[in-house]
């Protein structure tokens, strides 16, 4: 019975699967091989890849790439700024969305329209570098920790996101625990944060990758106070005075026979995977939640 029950395979079937084989491993390599190419070029000798032809492996394998950058002693502050910044404006940020989304989804809420309005019109339209600068200034943020935090706690799209996963979840929840007693910050954390989690993580996860890549706002903000500076920031400084030393360097006189040199693109490409590293060990974790959490809207019931 077993063996009759079992579908046959047609060479429409086998057309069709083949097909589907051939195009996923072509998506997989055009996907996989930039990292593998900057992997590459990373541990490469510097002046070995400027002759090109670096690929799939490191011609002349080396670690000074890493060792330039990783021997600045500011890097580690700066990474633990970093981290620092990322998951405490991750947390912040997931709290104040799903509790501004429970409120702004509740049909009792009189200024729900209005709330909602405002939210939808921040994300069309912004006051301009200058007076977002000149605000920070005036609220005495300058050179100060809470210049990562306060500005991201509350997000636009965020919140319109998590708002409308709560809207497919079943009212009859709420009810049946207002019925019981509870209050609603009960409610948001008892029983919406669980049902929420695949979108939460799925806005934590970007708004950690965000404030892990950010260095516009430590240029702008907190270039004058060390202690405060960012791993990408700090990063970037290395990459600028790499290039002016590549400017500056004769290529014939110094670069040639000095195996310990670096250049752009080999820092480049360090720096990439130094920055790319940490996102890749999250992100596993993450990732059976984040894909449920992409697919918002699109099945509800």
């Amino acid at each position: 019975m077993a063996k009759n029950k079992r579908r046959r395979l047609t060479t429409e079937d086998i057309v069709f699967d083949t097909i589907n084989y051939i195009i996923l491993t072509i998506v997989i390599i055009v996907t996989l091989y930039p990292f593998i190419h900057v992997l590459a070029v990373s541990f490469n000798d510097a002046i070995d890849t400027v002759r090109g032809g670096i690929y799939l492996f490191p011609r002349k394998f080396t670690t000074f790439n890493y060792v330039s950058i990783l021997s600045d002693p500011e890097i580690y502050n700066a990474t633990i700024i970093s981290a620092l910044r990322a998951v405490i404006g991750s947390v912040l940020n997931v709290i104040a969305s799903i509790i501004v989304a429970y409120a702004i989804s509740r049909r009792d809420f009189v200024l729900r329209g209005i709330v909602s309005k405002i939210f939808t019109y921040s994300m069309y339209f912004t006051s301009g570098l200058i007076p977002y600068y000149l605000l920070i200034r005036d609220l005495h943020l300058m050179n100060n920790f809470l210049v990562y935090i306060l500005p991201g706690i509350v997000s636009a799209w965020n919140i319109m996101v998590v708002r409308s996963y709560i809207d497919g979840l079943p009212a009859s929840l709420v009810e049946s625990a207002k019925l019981d007693g509870a209050s609603e910050l009960r409610i948001i954390f008892s029983i919406i944060f669980p049902l929420s989690v695949p979108v939460l993580a799925t806005i934590t996860l970007f708004v950690a990758v965000g404030q892990w890549n950010s260095w516009f706002d430590t240029m702008l903000f907190c270039s004058t106070n060390p202690n405060l500076s960012t791993l990408q920031y700090e990063l970037q400084k290395v990459l600028q005075s790499t290039q002016q030393f590549t400017q500056q360097a004769s290529f014939d006189m110094g670069l040639r026979n000095n195996t310990n040199s670096v250049t752009p693109e080999s820092i480049r490409a360090a720096m990439t995977i130094v920055a790319v590293v940490p996102i890749m060990l999250v992100y596993p974790f993450l990732q059976k939640y984040f894909v449920k959490g992409l697919t918002i809207g699109s099945v509800k019931g």
